[in-house]
């Protein structure tokens, strides 16, 4: 295990280097840049040297007239060695503050999001499988397959609607407005845990169905091989021998999905959020690259990458452990 451990570890350096430049080339695509725009807006305006000098300050520290690989190396070491990552100049604030602000409650809801999927896939999949054709099969067959072809805004639209009729709560963001801007107490928490569901719900359908459908054909597949046959013919209950042996293998997805999913969960989908006003990064990024802030957009870009990454290395790590086969591959 060690082994495979370190051999990890070592991929994951070049990786995430390489994944740095990909980022900063990708931001830096598109035409011009948003000082470009600013002083294109001033000018018509009139006030062409208004900010002639604080752009030139902005260009001079992130080295805009220098050539990418020169403005590459400023942004990463910048990051790397003195946690800086830029300016955004649509907000007119470091990145990290932006960052500092949404991205914990970003981390929250994914985390939480991830926890509903397997808690609700996990027990509905195991028993699709055990009781394939039942009329409850049937019920959670259809119902994955709605959850997988409805949009998410739409969901979101649908529950913004119930919480507001049925439990009498302000719809859009995740506070009241009484707590919006109140300092942290025991009340704002409670309204936070209060609102919370929405999101989760949305953020977890299409998860929590796809993970359904993959649990149910992996198990249904684990049941008919003759190892489970064998057992079953010497005596071996089949409660038991499912839990121990075919769910334990067809569970391999919901570790090797990590990777992707809390990733995707991070960037949030930014249509959702703005249907529901969540104060997460997928509408910051969509501003950010609309507006052609490449700090910003690069910043959020890197984190996600980031977490593919990391996402990833906790799937093999948990593959490992939960599949001997996967370590001793190796």
């Amino acid at each position: 295990m060690l082994r495979y451990l370190t051999r990890r570890i070592l991929i994951l350096i070049p990786t995430l280097w390489l994944i740095s430049v990909i980022c900063f080339v990708v931001i830096q695509l598109p035409p011009g840049d948003y000082l470009t725009t600013v002083q294109a807006q001033l000018a018509e305006q009139g006030d062409g040297s208004l900010a002639a000098r604080e752009m030139d300050r902005l260009r001079a520290r992130y080295g805009l007239d220098e050539s990418v690989w020169v403005q590459y190396w400023m942004w990463i070491s910048s990051i790397v060695f003195q946690g800086d990552f830029g300016e955004s100049f649509d907000y007119g604030r470091p990145v990290a503050d932006l960052l500092a602000e949404r991205l914990p409650l970003t981390l929250l809801l994914s985390v939480l999001t991830l926890l509903f999927i397997w808690a609700v896939s996990f027990p509905i999949g195991v028993y699709s499988a055990m009781k394939q054709y039942s009329v409850g099969d049937y019920t959670f067959t259809f119902l994955g397959y709605l959850g997988l072809a409805i949009p998410n805004f739409l969901i979101a639209l649908v529950l913004m609607w119930v919480s507001l009729t049925v439990f009498g709560q302000s719809v859009g963001g995740l506070f009241s407005p009484e707590y919006r801007d109140a300092p942290w107490s025991f009340g704002r928490t409670m309204d936070l845990l209060a609102h919370l569901w929405i999101p989760i719900v949305i953020w977890g359908t299409a998860g929590t169905a796809g993970n359904i459908r993959i649990l149910r054909a992996n198990l249904l597949d684990e049941l008919r091989k003759p190892y489970v046959v064998a057992a079953r013919a010497r005596g071996l209950p089949r409660r038991w021998l499912t839990i121990k042996y075919p769910v334990r293998v067809a569970m391999n997805p919901f570790f090797s999905t990590i990777g992707w999913i809390l990733p995707g969960l991070i960037a949030a989908d930014a249509i959702t959020s703005q249907v529901l006003n969540l104060n997460t990064t997928g509408p910051m990024m969509l501003r950010a690259l609309m507006a052609q802030d490449m700090y910003l957009a690069g910043s959020v870009l890197l984190i996600s990458a980031v977490l593919v990454v990391i996402g990833t290395l906790i799937s093999d790590l948990a593959l490992a452990w939960l599949d001997p086969r996967v370590r001793l591959r190796y």
